[in-house]
């Protein structure tokens, strides 16, 4: 259940219950869909060998609650506390209570958006589970049997016919909380009253941040090197059309792209969802059935791509990525003309920003002088206790206005860059000022307005669907009437 803002020591105070919500995307359970009758309570039971009484029934399971059309088991807890285990979350402060609270709020929610008609595409959550299924056996070594073993599953399939029914509960809870809150907007004197509201002593404290900017030089792949891969596509497309070998093999022996390789380069696309770069999807939807691309160039390398079948919006695609190799030679030239770039800063022959302008191999931030934009907030401020570790780690020791000798940085393609850093602005850590601190009360305020429109929408619809607690679970001290009091 979101929690009532009564101050703003929430931002602190609720990250558990934030965690549970953003990794509790696999054991919402959907077990079954019917109704269990008052007089009926479900349990599953086995037989165990008492020596003194015979036979004995054991407690396996138990119908923790219905809500609609769902049914919460006692073990979805107990599994639920498991996989956030399995995640690294820390469990011991987690209520077995607040767990189970969580769970009601998903199911009332998937109830409801069935009611009203909410859809989710099939297509997309087999999607999600096989990427769900690979991240697992990542973790287990790729041992499936290990990883059945972990979440007590007999075979594969019904593992995988699970995990469907538990992504698809998940989407559908969430289309429906999106439905709730996706017209809800602010007004500038909402957020003034708002602020004006928060008792001066319980106000925010807002921590250090900073602005940073960088100038990034990549290595040159040569003229050479790139006809070099492209003719090596066109070789495998002459195989493939001439002497019928197959795409996907080839795809698996010598693509480059590695979440797709072992998959024969497989991938779905879909012309309303843009997953891919604009020129990948470009090329992909100009191809007809069973056509192979031209070599073509985005900013991964060069592809070839076979379109395999179209399905109404959707179409499934593999392809074969090869990078270009960079010469030693290149790597060093990149580095030396970072060098110069940072000595004539450093001399005051040019300004950080304008050399970003002027030599930065990074489009995204050259324009800007350099400035990196944080992908949280979307604006340039960077909140030092929340800046990626590795950022950090770069400018932990600059000093204001002062640029770094030249990093070394490889992405996890294994391409390697160089570049140099400057902290532009910081902002010591302050209690929160309207004026400054706009767009974050901005923010908050928001925030505030989605969850009472969510209370007020869970308080309606508990007392509109069918809800049973059963059991010990009835003494819980829930924040919502579940009961219905």
């Amino acid at each position: 259940m979101p929690l009532k803002i009564s101050n703003l020591k929430f931002i602190n105070n609720h990250k558990i219950i934030g965690l549970i919500c953003t990794t509790f995307f696999v054991w919402n359970i959907t077990s079954a869909q019917e109704i269990i009758e008052d007089e009926k309570p479900v349990e599953e039971v086995v037989k165990e060998k008492d020596t003194v009484n015979g036979f004995k029934a054991i407690k396996v399971d138990g119908v923790a609650a219905v809500v609609g059309d769902y049914i919460i088991l006692d073990s979805d807890v107990d599994k639920a506390y498991l996989q956030l285990e399995a995640q690294g979350v820390n469990t011991k402060d987690i209520e077995r209570c607040q767990l189970f609270g969580k769970l009601l709020e998903d199911k009332l929610y998937a109830h409801h958006a069935i009611q009203d008609s909410l859809t989710v595409s099939d297509a997309e959550i087999r999607r999600n589970v096989d990427y769900q299924i690979e991240q697992f056996l990542q973790q287990v070594n790729g041992d499936m049997q290990k990883l059945l073993d972990f979440y007590k599953k007999d075979d594969e399939q019904s593992f995988r016919d699970e995990m469907f029914e538990i992504n698809k509960a998940n989407q559908l809870a969430q289309r429906m909380q999106s439905n709730i809150v996706e017209e809800i907007e602010v007004t500038p004197e909402e957020v003034r009253t708002f602020f004006n509201n928060i008792p001066t002593d319980e106000r925010p404290t807002f921590g250090t941040e900073l602005k940073v900017a960088q100038i990034v030089a990549e290595p040159k792949v040569s003229e050479e090197e790139k006809q070099k891969v492209i003719d090596r596509l066109k070789q495998f497309k002459a195989d493939i059309l001439e002497n019928g070998a197959s795409f996907r093999s080839k795809a698996v022996l010598y693509s480059d792209d590695p979440g797709s390789a072992s998959k024969g380069g497989k991938y779905t696309l879909n012309k309303k969802q843009p997953r891919m770069v604009k020129e990948f999807r470009q090329v992909a939807f100009s191809l007809q059935e069973g056509e192979i691309s031209e070599p073509f160039e985005t900013d991964f390398g060069f592809h070839i791509i076979q379109l395999e079948k179209i399905r109404g919006q959707e179409y499934d695609v593999a392809h074969i990525l090869l990078i270009p190799e960079v010469s030693n030679s290149a790597v060093q030239e990149a580095k030396e003309r970072l060098e110069k770039v940072r000595e004539r800063i450093v001399n005051g022959d040019i300004s950080f920003a304008d050399a970003a302008r002027e030599a930065s191999d990074e489009k995204e931030t050259r324009n800007d002088g350099g400035q990196l934009i944080n992908p949280a907030t979307q604006d340039y401020n960077f909140e030092l206790t929340r800046m990626d570790p590795e950022l950090y780690s770069q400018i932990q020791n600059l000093k204001d206005e002062e640029v770094s000798l030249v990093l070394k940085e490889q992405d996890r393609q294994g391409n390697l860059s160089f570049k140099i850093l400057r902290v532009t602005d910081r902002i010591d850590e302050h209690e929160a000022d309207y004026a400054r601190d706009f767009l974050k009360i901005k923010d908050l305020t928001l925030n505030d307005k989605r969850v009472k429109a969510i209370e007020k929408w869970q308080a309606e619809k508990i007392m509109d669907t069918y809800i049973k607690i059963g059991g010990e679970n009835r003494d819980c001290e829930f924040s919502s009437n579940w009961l219905k009091k």
